[in-house]
């Protein structure tokens, strides 16, 4: 995930100064929407069983695709 100080933010403000909005760059907005899908992904996964990289490796190998 993406650290929010690297992000360049300008804020639009009301007449009291109130930050009411905030303005960024394409790219950092199109970045901030991979990592919430991520972020979607990683949640569903939450109970899904995981497995070792060893087996991933000698699962890989079982079936001629390492």
């Amino acid at each position: 995930m993406r650290n929010g100080k690297d992000l360049t933010l300008k804020y639009i403000t009301d007449e009291k100064g109130k930050k009411k909005e905030v303005i960024l760059a394409i790219k950092d907005f199109e970045n901030l929407l991979e990592d919430l899908e991520d972020l979607a992904i990683v949640a569903e996964r939450r109970d899904v069983e995981s497995i070792s990289h060893e087996e991933v490796i000698k699962r890989l190998k079982k079936d001629g695709l390492l």
